[in-house]
């Protein structure tokens, strides 16, 4: 007979289910660490690639059957819902297609596959715990679960100094900024008592907001802040980009930053008052200045698209700058779809570049992509869909992703951030297509080999431009999914006023 004791230590069956996707891509990617020494290199990069993706599928299966089980587990730290049950299926997702476009990467970089792949499993794996906890202290240990993955992937270009260097300098600032984030944990446990996200929230509503609080929020949203790429905590970014595997860039500039958005969302919502929060308002216009600037001036691809980057978290913190509760839903829906379009998209476009680059990437400035839509018309329109999207053209799902955003701070009398976007999003426009204008109104001044897409990277492709343009042409049902479980989100006595319904304005479907 199990004591009263050992019932308590040993967690009922039912809260492994609310961890199941975790425990499926671990399982994966151990079986991939454990074949990866018994298998020559060549075999090895088509089966344990394969191996890889069916993780990611199985793990997109078990995210299915964990969110028909929603409710907290393990001693609360744990909460599954719409919002998490989004983003588990967003970095999953990412990985999947990422593992596709690094199939025909790996062979042409003569990079060992095995760990690879693991370590985008692993990583995979704290995001996912990331975007469910609402525990603080598992968040950290969930940051550094996704950090060490992403740190050894950057550098896995060994036989690049520019990759190691990439490495190296992610991994030193990415280590001040984790410590940035622990030390605003403690502060909070100092100021409320606990770490448990729920608690706080319910601490502050009784007791009002210590200034401990707000120092403990700004520590924590220094550590996010690096992982968003959001200025002033930028730097490290074209460095790191440009000296990183591109499926890897494509990886590290969407799932870490989704499975951050998802904490801070958590964080500034359900425990701080946005509207005392200036900060993000800063933080949103410095980035979107800082990095179309940034943009402006690179003739390296990577580098373009890594300033790109910056600009883009800095429309995404748009959405946290929500001034009343009233207005949080729209910010909080707005934001989670931001991240769906800006994940296609922006996969999709490190994909393209990655197998352009070729072997040691020596084909990554504007002038080699010189007349791309002569010599790969394919690849070249692929490539056009992807920039006009972030860009914000319509029938892209970039054109909603920003106009969410931008109502949702009009409506919530944000005009100067909003005024700060719209004149970025324009000097944006000029970068994205002075790279179209290279493809298609240049002759090319020298030769550059355009290999045949493989069958993963081409599926790729498929799947992040229809991603694309059904987000432009259909966005209703994921921004509808995504204003359900935005009050998932909210503060109880917020997710409960009859104020905290206001919606986005849809946009009507067109009738034949």
């Amino acid at each position: 007979m199990i004591t009263p004791l050992v019932a308590q230590v040993i967690p009922q069956a039912g809260e492994y289910v609310r961890i199941l996707p975790e425990l499926v891509l671990s399982l994966f990617g151990i079986l991939i660490m454990l074949l990866d020494p018994l298998m020559d290199e060549q075999r090895g990069q088509k089966t344990l690639g394969l191996i890889g993706f069916i993780g990611t599928l199985a793990g997109l299966l078990a995210t299915w059957y964990m969110s028909q089980s929603p409710g907290l587990a393990f001693s609360n730290s744990i909460q599954i819902d719409g919002f998490s049950a989004f983003f588990h299926v967003l970095v999953i997702a990412i990985a999947a297609l990422v593992i596709l476009s690094s199939y025909e990467y790996l062979a042409v970089q003569h990079i060992r596959a095995g760990e690879y792949y693991a370590l985008i499993l692993f990583g995979t794996v704290g995001m996912g715990l990331m975007s469910s906890a609402v525990e603080l202290v598992l968040i950290f240990i969930a940051l550094e679960i996704s950090s060490i993955s992403t740190y050894i992937l950057a550098g896995f270009r060994r036989y690049q100094a520019a990759s190691t260097e990439s490495s190296l300098k992610y991994f030193l600032l990415g280590s001040f900024a984790t410590a940035f984030f622990l030390y605003g944990v403690a502060m909070m446990f100092g100021a409320t008592g606990s770490t448990n996200i729920d608690k706080i929230s319910r601490y502050l509503q009784s007791n009002g907001v210590p200034l401990l609080v707000y120092i403990g929020t700004a520590l924590m949203f220094v550590g996010l802040g690096f992982k968003l790429a959001a200025a002033p905590l930028h730097v490290w970014t074209p460095d790191v980009y440009e000296g990183a595997p591109a499926p890897v860039v494509g990886f590290m500039s969407t799932a870490p930053k989704a499975a951050a958005f998802a904490v801070l969302l958590r964080i500034v919502f359900a425990i701080n008052e946005p509207a005392h929060f200036w900060p993000v308002w800063v933080a949103a216009a410095l980035s979107m200045t800082i990095g179309n600037l940034g943009a402006l001036v690179q003739t390296n691809v990577k580098r373009l698209l890594a300033y790109s980057s910056i600009a883009h978290a800095g429309y995404l913190l748009v959405a946290f700058a929500m001034t009343t509760p009233e207005n949080w839903p729209n910010g909080i829906a707005a934001a989670m779809f931001y991240a769906a379009a800006y994940a296609a998209m922006n996969v999709g476009a490190f994909a393209v570049v990655g197998h352009f680059a070729n072997a040691g990437e020596q084909y990554v400035t504007l002038e080699d992509y010189e007349g791309l839509g002569r010599s790969s018309p394919l690849l070249a329109a692929v490539l056009t869909i992807f920039l006009l999207s972030l860009i914000g053209i319509p029938i892209t799902g970039g054109f909603f992703a920003k106009f969410y955003v931008f109502s949702a701070a009009l409506r919530a009398n944000l005009i100067w951030l909003t005024l700060i976007g719209v004149v970025n999003s324009a000097i944006g426009a000029y970068y994205y297509l002075r790279i179209i204008v290279v493809m298609y109104m240049r002759e090319p001044r020298k030769q550059v080999p355009v290999s045949r897409v493989s069958f993963g990277v081409g599926t790729a492709l498929a799947v992040c431009t229809f991603a694309t343009i059904y987000l432009g042409i259909f966005p209703n049902r994921v921004l509808h999914y995504a204003q359900q479980s935005a009050q998932n989100v909210m503060p109880v006595h917020v997710a409960g006023s009859p104020t905290s319904t206001a919606e986005i304005p849809a946009i009507p479907r067109s009738r034949p």
